[in-house]
C-alpha cells in the first residue's frame, strides 16, 4: 500500500507561515491515485496560484496530457491502469514535450535513472517538503517558458511567441491577445485535431462564461485574419470533432 505520510516536518511548519504568492502562468496536470496526497498537493499548488487539474489513474492522465493543453505534468509512478513510467514513455514517443516532474516512494539511484530515461525532466522522492515541490515546479516552469520553439511555423505562417508577432507569407497579421493564444495552441499541436473542449480548457481556462460558441466565433475571427486572401487555407474544421491547422 502506498504511504500517505509523505510530508516532512519542514513542510508542516512552513505551511503555517504566509508567503508571497508568485504570478505563475503555467497550467499543471497532477496524476496521483492517492486521494489524500492529491488533495494536499492540489491545495499547495492552487494556493501558490497555479491552475491545476487532477486525475487519478494513468490512462486518464495519458489522455489528458496527450492534448498538449498543460505546461507541466506532475506524475506519480505507481498508478492504476498505466504506471507513470509508461505514461512518460508514451508521451515522449508522441513527441509531447510537456515537462514532467515524477513523484515516487522509490529512492534508489536505479529507480531515478529509470524514471529519467522514461522521459521525466525531474524526480522527487517521497517524503518531500511542499516547499521543495513548489521550487521544482517553478524551475520546470521557467524551463518550459525558456524552452525550444518560441518560433512556430506551419507552411508560410509563422508565430513568434517571444515577440507575439504573426506573419503569413511575409505579411504581418494583427491579432488580439485571445486570437494569438488560440493560434499558438493550434500551431503547437499542428496536424492534430483539437476539440472545442480542449481549446476552451487551454485558451480560456477557468472563464466560466466561455462556451463552445465562443470557440467557433474566435476560429472565424482567426480564419479571417490568417487565411482570407491566401490561395491555400491552413486552419481547417473537422466536422463533429474540432479544429486543426496544417499545410
Amino acid at each position: 500500500m502506498k504511504t500517505t505520510a509523505f510530508l516532512t516536518a519542514a513542510t508542516r511548519e512552513s505551511t503555517a507561515r504566509p508567503e508571497a504568492r508568485p504570478r505563475p502562468t503555467i497550467r499543471i496536470l497532477l496524476v496521483e491515485d492517492d486521494a489524500r496526497i492529491a488533495r494536499v498537493i492540489e491545495r499547495a499548488l492552487t494556493e501558490a496560484g497555479y491552475p491545476v487539474e487532477v486525475v487519478h489513474d494513468g490512462i486518464a492522465g495519458l489522455a489528458r496530457a496527450e492534448t498538449g493543453a498543460y505546461d507541466l505534468l506532475v506524475l506519480d509512478v505507481m498508478l492504476p491502469g498505466l504506471d507513470g513510467l509508461e505514461v512518460a514513455r508514451q508521451l515522449r514517443r508522441q513527441r509531447v514535450r510537456t515537462p514532467i516532474l515524477m513523484l515516487t516512494a522509490r529512492d534508489a539511484v536505479a529507480d531515478r535513472v529509470v524514471g529519467l530515461d522514461a522521459g521525466a525532466d525531474d524526480y522527487l522522492t517521497k517524503p518531500f517538503a511542499l516547499e521543495e515541490l513548489l521550487a521544482r515546479v517553478r524551475a520546470l516552469g521557467r524551463r518550459g517558458a525558456d524552452g525550444p520553439d518560441p518560433l512556430l511555423r506551419v507552411g508560410d505562417l509563422s508565430l513568434d511567441a517571444g515577440r507575439r508577432e504573426v506573419v503569413r507569407a511575409d505579411r504581418p497579421r494583427q491579432l488580439t491577445a485571445r486570437e494569438f493564444d488560440l493560434l499558438a495552441y493550434l500551431m503547437r499541436n499542428a496536424g492534430r485535431v483539437l476539440s472545442k473542449d480542449q481549446i476552451l480548457d487551454h485558451v480560456w481556462g477557468y472563464d466560466a462564461e466561455a462556451t463552445s460558441n465562443v470557440v467557433e466565433i474566435y476560429v472565424h475571427y482567426l480564419r479571417d485574419k490568417i487565411d482570407r486572401g491566401f490561395p491555400r487555407p491552413l486552419l481547417r474544421t473537422v466536422r463533429g470533432v474540432g479544429y486543426t491547422i496544417k499545410e
